[in-house]
């Protein structure tokens, strides 16, 4: 069989993935000579705490399997299983967590509520201002700048993958056959369409004006080396707000008794961190979902992050090297893990994942895979 991949984010490189290591041909087209869209600008992290339960979660187990035993055969993704800490402060904050660690599911997320002092037994370096902390074992991360690269060389060791960046595909000519816009004409058994953000053009033409996902931009910051090692991840109470699995009637009473912080509010923010390798921390992010996008990015939040950050370890944070905004797709009904479309004949739209995309992307592209009979 061959495949024909349009994308080469995160998405598109993990159905690359599945087709080579099934034992298929694949062509892989990217319009920019490398991805730089949403799958290098996010934290590298597999998050399956925040999931909802059922398919949701069930899609993120399973790409922490897959990033795991990818892992092992490409050093170069960076995956490590550092598990995550949501720092709580309040007695609203600690009841989420509790109702947290009461779900079906809290053993299957590797779920435990600790005090501050254990806390700090798992990551020494958080010796600023908490009361308590949810534990999530099953978290892990990746290196986003480096992962599509690494799995790009791994893949062309196959001597079954050919890459073409540069290119951007225009027009679909027949039946799982596309051109490009240098006029070369792409044919395959199965042409998937991972295009992340870019819902315009020739998406547009193929799924029609309604296609129901909607982009989202956010803001992010990176830090020189911390000087010493952030062991897990790291979140604030603030993403108990926008994550599903903590709906109930303790976020509830939180989101009815305990106001964000104002500037939190309006940017729809949450601290998520990461250390990278290099030693540096990737802060975020905020959303924004009102069109038409602002075109620069805005001092407050990183301001705001900068202020939690710094709360939480105790310490001032590290110069800020980097800042950036990126622009991620999502499904319009944020329960759907992802909008998987036939367009034409052979031909398949897959996008829409929002936050989940880098978490969930082998598992998606593995259910794309077994759907087609790869």
């Amino acid at each position: 069989m061959r495949v024909i991949v349009v994308g080469a984010g995160v998405v598109g490189t993990m159905h690359a993935w599945h087709a080579v290591n099934r034992g298929h041909e694949v062509v892989q087209i990217e319009r920019e000579s490398e991805a730089r869209g949403a799958s290098l600008r996010n934290f590298g992290q597999i998050w399956v705490s925040g999931r909802a339960g059922g398919e949701e979660l069930e899609t993120a187990l399973r790409a922490r399997e897959l990033w795991e035993s990818i892992g092992e055969r490409v050093p170069g993704l960076g995956f490590r299983a550092c598990g995550s800490l949501t720092l709580v402060r309040t007695a609203r904050e600690t009841a989420v967590a509790e109702a947290a660690v009461a779900r079906p599911d809290a053993a299957a997320r590797g779920y435990k509520l600790l005090t501050a002092e254990e806390a700090r037994a798992v990551n020494p370096a958080l010796r600023g201002d908490f009361t308590a902390a949810l534990w999530c074992e099953r978290d892990a991360a990746v290196e986003p700048r480096t992962a599509q690269l690494a799995l790009k060389k791994e893949l062309l060791a196959s001597g079954r993958y050919t890459y073409l960046g540069g290119r951007e595909v225009r027009e679909v000519t027949g039946t799982a056959s596309v051109r490009d816009d240098h006029g070369d004409v792409h044919t395959g058994d199965t042409v998937v369409l991972a295009t992340g953000a870019w819902l315009g053009g020739l998406v547009r033409e193929l799924a029609g004006p309604d296609l129901p996902v909607r982009r989202v931009r956010l803001q992010m910051m990176q830090t020189d080396p911390l000087g010493e090692t952030l062991t897990t991840s790291v979140a604030d109470a603030d993403s108990f707000r926008y994550y599903p699995a903590y709906a109930g009637e303790a976020l509830d009473a939180l989101n009815a008794g305990q106001a964000q912080a104002p500037t939190a509010a309006e940017h729809r923010m949450q601290l998520l961190m990461v250390q990278r390798r290099d030693g540096g921390l990737t802060i975020g992010d905020t959303h924004e979902y009102e069109h038409p996008f602002a075109f620069d990015t805005v001092e407050e939040p990183y301001e705001h992050l900068t202020r939690v950050v710094e709360s939480f370890l105790g310490r001032p944070l590290p110069r800020v090297r980097r800042r950036w905004a990126g622009v991620y797709a999502q499904c319009t009904d944020t329960s759907r893990v992802v909008h998987r479309q036939q367009v034409r004949d052979g031909v398949w739209l897959v996008t829409g994942p929002g936050g989940r995309g880098m978490t969930c992307s082998p598992a998606i592209a593995e259910t794309t895979a077994d759907e087609l009979n790869w």
